[in-house]
């Protein structure tokens, strides 16, 4: 006979080791909350003076190598973004306008060009046309904008005395309403069009400034729809030395 039938089998005692591994456990999830609170704490936002968690920015290799005198520095949010300038209202307005040259007797109208389906800069569409890019500044918006007109068109074409321009001579843009812009002569120059470095003058300034450009240097027959090609690029370069506004326009003080 078994002398244990009718009595209930003693329940084992759990072991010691797993009783300091619950104890253990308990008190790690005690420091956890801690640390959550104090965390919920810091992003919820400290009062003033008052000590919140700080975290110091991972130690890459990257910055190890490139930073190597503030490997230890805290870190700190980036600078803001600089604050956007306010656009300037072009003086001339939209395209067409025209643009004077006295001393070489040009007076041309300027109109609207882009690039074309290669990204290449579009042409004018007759000799005495004059082209504004649209991917340069407006006049008188405070940078770089490029103009270019054809020398030669069956017969001398709007910038054919372009080479003639020295420096102190003026350009001047004229909006319909009467606005004008006046430039300065600088820079008159010839640049070779293969030359990568001839598109920086293309590119934007610092200041108001316009970029005048034909074909100049040796002309070469080759056929084709202009029924040859020019050697060289002449640029002349002008910056803006007055403002006139139209007349009966008012004025925004500084």
């Amino acid at each position: 006979m078994n002398a244990d039938a009718g009595y209930d089998q003693p329940t084992p005692r759990p072991s010691r080791r797993w009783l300091r591994r619950l104890l253990l456990l308990a008190s790690g999830l005690v420091v956890t909350a801690v640390l959550l609170a104090a965390l919920a704490g810091s992003l919820v936002g400290a009062p003033s003076g008052t000590a919140t968690l700080t975290f110091e920015e991972p130690r890459s290799a990257a910055r190890l190598v490139a930073e190597p005198d503030h490997i230890f520095d805290r870190y700190s949010a980036p600078a803001p973004s600089p604050t956007v300038a306010p656009t300037i209202e072009p003086p001339l307005g939209s395209t067409p306008f025209q643009l004077v040259i006295p001393s070489i007797g040009v007076d041309a109208t300027v109109n609207t060009f882009g690039l074309d389906s290669d990204f290449v800069p579009e042409v004018p569409r007759n000799g005495q046309e004059v082209a504004w890019y649209d991917w340069s500044s407006e006049p008188g918006t405070g940078s770089n904008a490029v103009l270019a007109g054809h020398v030669t068109w069956s017969g001398a074409g709007v910038f054919y005395d372009l080479d003639q321009l020295s420096d102190g001579d003026q350009i001047l843009l004229r909006s319909a309403d009467g606005a004008e812009l006046s430039y300065t002569v600088e820079e008159n120059i010839l640049v070779d069009p293969d030359d990568p470095s001839a598109l920086g003058s293309m590119a934007p300034t610092d200041d108001d400034t316009i970029t005048v450009i034909t074909c100049g240097g040796t002309y070469s027959p080759t056929g084709g729809q202009f029924g040859g090609e020019y050697s060289d690029r002449r640029i002349v370069r002008a910056r803006l030395s007055q403002v006139t506004p139209a007349p009966g326009a008012v004025v925004a003080a500084n």
